[in-house]
């Protein structure tokens, strides 16, 4: 008998979250063909679920996320889904949640570098969320053995109840575009035939781009290339003072900040690249430097948290502190084609350990042990009395109750 679960998609278009819950949606609905799925979803987001299978079906909730209302109005999007397991992608939990729990934990970034967040309050809020999921959940499910680790040191929670389950890589990245494809991007990007690339959005402390262009004008002096530095993601108000220490350096000619780029641009950004540069300060997985290995670029990384257990032994880490060391690794890469060649065939044979596909699986028997292990059984169709009709349950969510 098949089970009812159900899984919170409302982030869906979330930059972070957003990738992870799209693939794992999609994989699951390419494996799981007998259970049942309800997708917790925002009304604006419903296009997202048009293809999936009929044992897919969204539920529409327009609580603002991270609210005291979504608190409650998702317990009752839960009671009356009747669910044998809720899957939170994320660490905010319903207040009231009737059947086995799973959650997913990227990073406790806020808690280790709480001067990132906009208010004390947000720190206190995003503290208690976590503490709260972790105690309720029956399994966690951490992307990494840097995350896992951080969740035992910190919270004192029981590794016997986490699973560490890799992300993917979407298979866009994996293919490789023709030339005329990448001159044409090229062209609407206006960007040179080499450039070294930074990808990182919201966060321009911790993505830690002021080093990054310190070593790049430093790089250039050792080694002495014209390559220009092409820095992808939204500033949130910062970009002035990135541009005024870009030209503070003698390199403001050289830096291009692009912002924000269309999803679709990205592969041939990284594609195009002759370096990837992503030494941050923490990173609870790591997602770009995966992009850019299954892209073919050779990566250069930091050696701390996520990117050393991920990119260890297939790219260039350096301390992300050290603007000399980060330097010489980049001034290497440059000059040293050889070099750079060997390490983007390396980090070619890393992506492929990296699969949705192979997410979707993992995560399914997380489930299915959940349930297993409470002795859950399987929910029977409620009878018209008990609940509405599927139809009346889904004209309710669209209309936002």
């Amino acid at each position: 008998m098949p089970y009812t679960i159900g899984l919170d998609a409302r982030k869906i278009q979330d930059p972070g979250i957003g990738p992870y819950i799209r693939n794992l949606m999609r994989h699951l609905a390419r494996i799981d063909e007998e259970n049942r799925y309800v997708l917790i979803a925002r009304p604006q987001d419903r296009d997202f679920f048009r293809d999936l299978p009929d044992n897919f079906r969204p539920g529409y909730e327009n609580a603002p996320v991270y609210s005291v209302r979504e608190l409650f109005a998702l317990s009752w999007q839960l009671w009356r889904s009747h669910l044998d397991l809720y899957h939170s992608t994320h660490y905010v939990l319903p207040a009231w949640v009737g059947s086995p729990v799973v959650v997913t934990i990227y990073d406790i970034v806020d808690l280790l570098y709480p001067e990132f967040l906009p208010s004390r309050m947000a720190f206190l809020y995003a503290q208690r969320m976590i503490r709260r999921s972790l105690s309720r959940a029956d399994r966690l499910i951490a992307v990494s053995q840097n995350t896992r680790s951080d969740l035992v040191k910190h919270f004192d929670v029981d590794g016997r109840k986490v699973e560490v389950i890799y992300n993917g890589v979407e298979d866009v990245f994996r293919k490789k575009l023709s030339p005329e494809e990448l001159e044409r991007w090229r062209r609407d990007l206006g960007l040179e035939r080499s450039y070294l690339l930074f990808v990182g959005n919201t966060a321009p402390k911790r993505k830690n781009l002021d080093t990054v262009i310190q070593a790049y004008a430093r790089a250039r002096e050792i080694a002495s290339f014209d390559a220009p530095l092409v820095c992808i993601g939204e500033r949130h108000g910062s970009e002035f003072k990135t541009r005024q220490r870009a030209a503070n350096l003698g390199v403001g000619d050289h830096v291009r900040l692009l912002g924000k780029v269309a999803p679709e641009a990205l592969p041939a950004l990284y594609q195009g690249a002759t370096l990837f540069l992503f030494p941050t300060l923490y990173e609870g997985f790591g997602m770009p430097v995966v992009e850019a290995m299954a892209s073919g670029v050779t990566v250069i990384t930091s050696n701390t948290s996520s990117l050393k257990e991920i990119a260890e032994g297939y790219a260039h880490l350096v301390d992300p502190l050290d603007v000399e060391s980060m330097a010489q690794a980049i001034a290497h890469c440059m000059s040293d084609p050889e070099h750079r060649n060997s390490l983007a065939k390396l980090g070619l044979r890393r992506a492929e350990d990296f699969r949705w596909s192979q997410t979707a699986r993992k995560t399914l028997e997380v489930y299915i042990s959940a349930i297993d292990s409470q002795g859950h059984a399987p929910q029977l169709s409620p009878t018209p009395q008990a609940r509405p009709a599927q139809g009346q349950v889904q004209a309710q969510t669209e209309g936002g109750r």
